[in-house]
Order: C-alpha cells, then sequence, then structure tokens
C-alpha cells in the first residue's frame, strides 16, 4: 500500500477546484498548500478538516476531525484513505457570459418585436471551501470557469432578460437607446443575482453588462433603422411625412404623361415643390373670397393682416389694427411734428429735417418742446417747476412736492393766471421771465 509523502497542487488560475488523485494518504504526509489555496480533507462524502496556506504535515494534532473517524495512532507512521481538495481562492474577475440565443423582447417606444443579444463579464472568488465543494463540485475531479458558466447560466439569463426588458418598460425607451443603462443595469444584476451565489459558497465581486446589440440583418431592425434615418433627414431639411407623401403624390401623377391631371400636377410642382398643396389652395380661395368682398362697396380690407371688414368698423376685428391710420401709422415708426417725415422709434433726431425727437411718456408720439399736452393721445405733459426744475403735473400738483414752490404762474404786473409758456402776458403784455 503506498503511502503519499507529499501532496501539492499548482494549477491553472481558472480552476476553482482540484482533487488529488491519489486516496491513499499516510502520517506525516507533507501537505503543501499556497497562500491563494485552502486544502479539504474528505472521508467517506463528508468534508472534515481545513487547512489554510503553508507546509501541513499530517498527524493527529492537525486532523482532528479525521481522527475521530478513523483513530488514527500516535507516534508511528499510519497509512490511511482519504480525499484531498485544492479549492483555489483567488479573485477571478474575467468570467466571460453572453446569451446563446437571441432574446425577442417588444420596442415600448415603436412597438415592434427586436431579438436582443447580450454580452459581458463578472468577477467571483471562492468564500465558503466546504460550501462549494459539497453543495456545487460533488464527484467532479476539476470544477473551473467553463462549469460555473453552465452552472449558472439559467440564473444569469434570466436576470439579464428581466431587466433589460424591466428597464425597457419603466424607462420607457428603445432598444437601440438601451445602452445608455448599462451601469445602471449592472449594479441591478449583482443585487438579485449575489444572494443566490452565496447559498453555494461563492462570493460574487461584480457583474457586467458589456454591451446589448441587435442584428443588422433582422428585417425589423433593417426598416427600424431606415425610418430613423429618413427621419433625421427630413428633420434636417425642414418638412414632414405629410408633406413628403404630397410631394410623392405630385411627383407620381406628373410622371404619367398619359393621364389627365399629369398637367395641372406638373404645373403644382413648378409653383412649389414640396409645400402642403392643400393648405396653399385654401390660402388662394381665402384671398379671392376677401377680394370680392372688399370690391362689394360693403366692406373694406385691414392694411395689416388685409381682412375683409365692414366698412364703418374703426378696428379690425381679426389684428385689432385701427384702420383710420395709415400703414406708416400703425407700424412701430415716428412722424416728425416738424416735418412729418417718418423715421424708426429709436431715432434721436429726424433723418430730413434734424429736429430733436420729444417722445410723449404715453404714446411715444412725437410732440414740440413748450407743449402741455400731446396732440396726439391728449397726455398731459409735466413741467419743470420754477424754483427747483422738478417735473412736476401742473394739474394734479398746486405746488411743487420737491421745494414748495407754487405751480400756478402768474402775470408780476396784473397779477392774471398764466397757462403754458408764453414770452408775454395775453392781458397786459407784460413781459414774463
Amino acid at each position: 500500500m503506498a503511502i503519499v509523502e507529499v501532496v501539492k497542487y499548482d494549477g491553472a488560475p481558472n480552476v476553482f477546484a482540484w482533487k488529488y488523485p491519489n486516496n491513499e494518504l499516510g502520517t506525516w504526509t507533507q501537505l503543501i498548500v499556497n497562500e491563494s489555496q485552502e486544502a479539504v480533507l474528505f472521508k467517506g462524502g463528508k468534508a472534515l478538516d481545513v487547512f489554510g496556506g503553508g507546509r501541513h504535515t499530517l498527524e493527529t494534532a492537525n486532523i482532528p476531525l479525521l481522527n475521530n473517524i478513523i483513530n488514527l495512532p500516535f507516534g508511528r507512521r499510519s497509512p490511511f484513505s482519504a480525499e484531498v481538495w485544492y479549492v483555489n481562492k483567488v479573485y477571478s474577475l474575467n468570467i466571460k457570459w453572453g446569451t446563446t440565443s437571441p432574446i425577442q423582447i417588444q420596442d415600448p417606444k415603436y412597438g415592434i418585436f427586436i431579438p436582443v443579444r447580450s454580452y459581458g463579464q463578472f468577477g467571483i472568488r471562492i468564500e465558503d471551501s466546504k460550501k462549494f465543494l459539497i453543495k456545487l463540485v460533488g464527484t467532479l475531479n476539476v470544477f473551473d470557469d467553463n462549469n460555473i458558466l453552465q452552472y449558472f447560466r439559467g440564473l444569469y439569463l434570466t436576470m439579464a432578460k428581466d431587466t433589460i426588458s424591466s428597464y425597457l418598460i419603466q424607462k420607457k425607451i428603445s432598444v437601440l437607446e438601451i445602452n445608455a443603462y448599462l451601469d445602471e443595469m449592472s449594479n441591478y444584476i449583482v443585487e438579485r443575482i449575489k444572494p443566490t451565489m452565496d447559498e453555494y459558497g461563492i462570493g460574487l465581486t461584480n457583474f457586467y453588462v458589456n454591451d446589448i446589440n441587435v442584428p443588422e440583418e433582422d428585417t425589423a431592425v433593417k426598416k427600424l433603422k431606415d425610418a430613423l434615418a429618413k427621419r433625421a433627414e427630413m428633420n434636417i431639411i425642414g418638412y414632414d411625412y405629410q408633406q413628403q407623401r404630397s410631394f410623392d403624390t405630385l411627383e407620381s401623377a406628373a410622371s404619367n404623361q398619359g393621364g389627365v391631371s399629369s398637367g395641372i400636377m406638373g404645373a403644382g410642382m413648378g409653383l412649389g415643390m414640396g409645400i402642403n398643396v392643400g393648405n396653399a389652395i385654401g390660402t388662394q380661395f381665402g384671398s379671392v373670397s376677401n377680394a370680392l368682398n372688399t370690391k362689394g362697396g360693403n366692406k373694406k380690407e385691414c392694411v395689416k393682416c388685409h381682412a375683409a371688414i365692414e366698412a364703418g368698423t374703426r378696428f379690425c376685428p381679426s389684428c385689432g389694427n385701427d384702420t383710420s391710420k395709415t400703414e406708416s401709422e400703425n407700424s412701430n415708426t415716428i412722424k416728425c411734428d416738424n416735418c412729418g417725415a417718418f423715421y424708426s422709434a429709436n431715432t434721436k433726431f429726424c433723418p430730413e429735417c434734424g429736429n430733436r425727437y420729444n417722445p410723449c411718456p404715453n404714446c411715444k408720439a412725437d410732440i414740440p418742446d413748450g407743449a402741455t399736452n400731446c396732440s396726439s393721445c391728449g397726455y398731459e405733459l409735466p413741467i419743470p417747476c420754477p424754483g427747483c426744475g422738478n417735473l412736476v403735473h401742473s394739474k394734479k400738483h398746486k405746488f411743487c412736492p420737491e421745494c414748495g414752490t407754487p405751480l400756478v404762474k402768474k402775470c408780476p404786473k396784473c397779477e392774471t393766471v398764466i397757462e403754458g409758456s408764453p414770452k408775454f402776458c395775453p392781458e397786459c403784455g407784460e413781459k414774463l421771465s
């Protein structure tokens, strides 16, 4: 009966459990365990003693559980039958996973069924060697990353499909946009898978969804991408689907040389390709109707919106324009009080006569210097206080609210109340300062 002298294993990093091939051991056998490993002794299908990193001599002092079963004597070489399992405790962070077949998912944004594939990687570490060997390894001699993928394929595929579907429905996004949520989905899947893997003594360090893609050769995908490309083109050019259809109809009719309507359609295309023909015709009929009503004698045309309104109406019911004024008077222009020329409200001096623009505070009309009321709207203009120069409304105040100076001006000779700013008294002719 052979008695093993040295037991050791230096395996590949993707091997998580390895069984030593010889079951015949003996006391004083040297068991060498690396820092990243743990060795577990099995007897009769039961996991007994666990050895950490270092060199261990199998004797009754360090195999108490096995000694209780087979009652090994102490002090001499004793053979016994047992299994030695090495468990790899390093972090394995590059286990690849992927969907073997496409997952049929209905796109919530466009309503079509699209086949999607997903792939990524995850990392694990064996946390409980006994639990891992008893629940997962069983009677296998070697347990590597391929076994991990095989055993947990149903778990991560179910989680991946459930997560992708949930994000599509909850976020209401298209399958073509879901790659923006890969980080959130990865964290969500970790929380869902980790408790299950803990039951087998495996710690899940991370789980990454690297990509979610759709097959380019799929018919539904091709149609969707063509439609999105067409919509992007229309947005760039500046027309919509209805206008495109109108253009296609006109083009088709115009190309039909034998048709009765080909000439009319060709003329329509010449007048304006890509326009909404219905709106254009409606506008033309509206213009004709307005013209007929205007020529009837009881209607007039608004110079601003060209609507037909009653002849005696001053304000247009459509746009509110004052029809008693000319087009220049209704626009954002000012009429010079000196020469009658029109200019912009932003102008400081009249471009025709050079007169300074003195705006009315109420209607912005040009008013002459020294006027007490606006000639356009009748607004009372403030006058300077003779005492302090502060602008005061003389009809509202008899005394200046700043200095108390009387605002009523009287002739110093006949004490006639003077209105405005005359240079001489209208009663006695006294010169006013």
